[in-house]
């Protein structure tokens, strides 16, 4: 196989597969067989593309056949005979994708709520979401839920079962239901965004497709719920933070920390939209998480430079939502503000007291964290000791060579 068949095959997989297996689960009611339909048309492509060169629109090509294997199913199993009729029918249609599909039409949108189905346990909705519709494989959301990918594997197939067996609807709720299924939904969201803005594991920082698609389908949501304003603040929240994607990365692909990063690279466009939906959603007076994580990003945006930034404004925002929402995360990010506002000793005092109970022994943020505190107070072989910690935790290779490069500078400035 080329690089370039590879490549291709990869980018649609990554791209698309999440959008392409939507729509087969949607005519097939079955998550097995639109799986078997997905991955019998990757294994065609890669025959038909090798023999005869990558079509115009891989996407549309993947789509097509797939569709033919699920009207193949159907014809060799007569107990969905039934179903061959309106498979025949759809199939046609399903050759290229329609971008003017209204959101209570999207079968993505539909898709993420079947996932969340109260039936299901929160985690088996958010993993069978981001196996489904980000194109996450199962080991990598297993390092995110911090278990065995054995396990998580497990949970995935049970899920699915319970979907078919309790003939979960395949829809987008009707409005009174919409509420109680919403936060799953959002954090279903949230956490794509988050495995494409910094990626768990592997040699990128990135993966853009995922932050888009999170991007867009939150943009869905609050089209379906305009009046929601956590649908608002997230949405905003993803904008502020994916404004500065391009900044992150030097161009040899290394991380740039926020502070030192060029904010002329940063989408002003997105800025301003992710501001106007925070004063929009605030305006409500009902403040959620999504909406004060939203402020202090907008915060962070506001600065002209890391100098400029308002610290105290942060400290106090994560002040307010430490109060609704009682994570050791928040707590740690609170710390750091403190810190930053010109409360070093203070902030570092927070983060001991933390590590206190040991919730946070295996997140290397908060080694990481500690470690920055330690070195901007001249404590330069504690702060050694945290980032070998952190560095140890760390398995996206661009945060490690990060992590490897503070430590030679420190020890470098020990040595001189």
């Amino acid at each position: 196989m080329t690089g370039d068949l590879r490549a291709a095959i990869e980018r649609v997989f990554r791209e698309e597969s999440g959008r392409i297996l939507a729509g087969l689960i949607r005519r097939s009611r079955s998550f097995d067989l639109a799986e078997e339909a997905m991955q019998d048309a990757l294994a065609a492509a890669l025959q038909a593309w090798e023999a005869g060169g990558i079509p115009e629109n891989p996407g549309a090509w993947i789509t097509a056949a797939a569709n033919r294997k699920l009207i193949d199913y159907v014809r060799r199993e007569k107990t969905r005979q039934s179903h061959e009729e309106q498979l025949l029918y759809e199939g046609p249609q399903c050759a290229v994708f329609d971008e003017e599909m209204s959101a209570e039409e999207d079968d993505r949108l539909r898709l993420i709520f079947t996932c969340c189905h109260p039936a299901l346990n929160q985690e088996a909705q958010i993993g069978l979401t981001l196996r489904t519709l980000g194109g996450l494989t199962t080991a990598e959301i297993a390092r995110a839920f911090l278990v065995p990918e054995t396990t998580l594997a497990q949970r995935l197939v049970r899920a699915q079962r319970k979907i078919q067996q309790a003939r979960i609807p395949y829809q987008v709720p009707p409005p009174e239901q919409l509420a109680e299924r919403l936060s799953s939904v959002q954090a279903v969201l949230y956490l794509i965004f988050n495995e494409g803005y910094t990626v768990s594991t592997g040699d990128s920082l990135l993966r853009k497709e995922l932050c888009a698609e999170a991007i867009r389908l939150a943009r869905i949501l609050v089209v379906l719920m305009p009046g929601n304003p956590e649908n608002m603040g997230l949405l905003a929240l993803m904008l502020l933070h994916d404004s500065r994607r391009d900044a992150r990365c030097a161009p040899d692909g290394e991380l740039i920390l926020l502070e030192e990063q060029d904010r002329s690279r940063w989408h002003h466009h997105q800025i301003a939209e992710g501001i106007r939906l925070v004063q929009r959603a605030l305006g409500r007076r009902s403040p959620g998480s999504y909406q004060l994580q939203a402020a202090i990003a907008a915060v962070h945006a506001e600065a002209q430079t890391a100098a400029d930034t308002d610290w105290k404004q942060i400290a106090a925002l994560y002040s307010v939502l430490a109060a609704i929402e009682t994570s050791p995360i928040v707590y740690l990010n609170q710390a750091v503000a403190i810190a930053m506002s010109g409360e070093l000793q203070q902030g570092l005092d927070l983060i001991d007291r933390l590590g206190a109970n040991r919730d946070l022994d295996s997140y290397h943020l908060y080694h990481a964290a500690r470690a920055d505190l330690l070195r901007r107070m001249g404590r330069a072989r504690d702060a050694l000791e945290s980032y070998r910690s952190a560095l140890r935790l760390t398995t996206n290779k661009i945060e490690q060579r990060y992590l490897c490069r503070r430590i030679a500078d420190m020890q470098g400035n020990q040595v001189r």
